[in-house]
């Protein structure tokens, strides 16, 4: 699940939300090296099978959160903290459109059309407008169409419940190292739509868990009435947040180690926030499943602090200076993982 922008510090604030996905060895990956090796074995037609399930049951429910046009409300519940949302999701051809309205915390209103996202802050009178390449919203679940999650998730059916009113299939997602959390989803049973799901630490307790508390599926959705709706800006003052795709490499950063399973999705590059130093960056990876992000930014006295750890429900934080750039590495993943990308980042000088 996405939900970061909500939990991030200060000073990354103003990146997208696509941060991270929700949801190992700790000395840099024996295990993850060995499940990478596996399909190599003499076992390796059970383990292709096993690839070809994990990966057909992932792009169903992918498909699903597309495809059907649902109103729901859903609440998210995570480091002790609640939250709630309703939600509105129609698609018409390869058109995505999708409405979300907070239910707790600061009036937001925003959508989604395509990559196109616009997020409304009536108590500023704000109007926030940004292109994103995923649209991080629950319940999108997988992040990429990526063959190689089953080489550090098995699948296992955990019996059948009624979420909201739907009956729905359990699934568990196990990592096979202890380098990433597991997942239960809940998905309702004609399409595959998820309608609940929780991220599990390695000893399978709850971090964060996130649902619909009711919902109705194929609902009337019109997207041109929520084109129209997205469209008025009057009265409100428009930002544009302008991302600038990038690499890592050409920006001077490299990791050099690999962390096992997490591949790099994408690079940008954002306005300063004061006129003084480079851009900020974010680099994003992720195992098709979970997702961590790096931020680098140029080191103000002013507003970065000490060098920390922070773990709020399933979202683990490192900051950290590095000669003259503040460091900030935040995803669904346990914290020595995140020490991994951290003791791998490297400056190019």
């Amino acid at each position: 699940m996405n939900y970061v922008a909500a939990q991030a510090p200060s000073s990354v604030a103003q990146f997208p939300a696509e941060t991270t996905q929700g949801k190992i060895a700790p000395s840099g990956g024996s295990a993850g090296r060995e499940a990478i090796s596996l399909g190599a074995s003499s076992n390796a037609p059970a383990l292709a099978a096993e690839s070809k399930s994990v990966n057909d049951w992932l792009m169903r429910m992918h498909d699903a959160s597309r495809k059907r046009a649902y109103i729901g409300t859903f609440v998210v519940s995570s480091g002790g903290v609640m939250s709630s949302a309703k939600i509105w999701h129609v698609c018409e051809g390869n058109q995505q459109m999708e409405r979300i309205e907070t239910l707790t915390g600061a009036p937001r209103s925003i959508f989604r059309h395509n990559d196109q996202v616009i997020t409304f802050m009536p108590d500023q009178k704000v109007v926030r407008s940004e292109k994103r390449e995923s649209s991080d919203m629950f319940p999108e679940f997988l992040q990429s169409a990526d063959s190689h999650i089953a080489d550090f998730y098995k699948i296992r059916s955990d019996g059948v419940e009624r979420v909201a009113g739907v009956k729905s299939d359990i699934i568990m997602l196990v990592p096979k190292d202890n380098m990433r959390f597991g997942y239960r989803v809940w998905t309702e049973q004609k399409k595959g739509l998820v309608v609940k799901l929780q991220t599990l630490d390695i000893d399978g307790k709850v971090l964060e868990q996130a649902g619909f508390s009711e919902l109705q599926l194929d609902a009337p959705v019109k997207m041109d009435k929520l084109i129209r709706m997205m469209g008025k800006v009057e009265g409100y003052h428009v930002e544009k947040a302008v991302l600038v795709k990038t690499t890592a490499s050409v920006e001077g950063w490299v990791l050099k180690a690999p962390v096992a399973g997490f591949k790099p999705m994408s690079c940008y590059k954002r306005p300063p926030v004061s006129t003084v130093g480079d851009e900020p960056l974010q680099w994003v990876f992720s195992d098709g499943l979970a997702s961590v992000s790096i931020f680098v930014e140029p080191f103000d006295p002013q507003r970065h602090g000490k060098e920390s750890t922070l773990s709020l429900g399933a979202t683990q934080t490192i900051t950290k200076r590095m000669d003259g750039y503040w460091i900030t590495i935040m995803g669904e993943a346990p914290i020595t993982t995140l020490r991994l990308f951290a003791s791998g980042l490297e400056h190019k000088k």
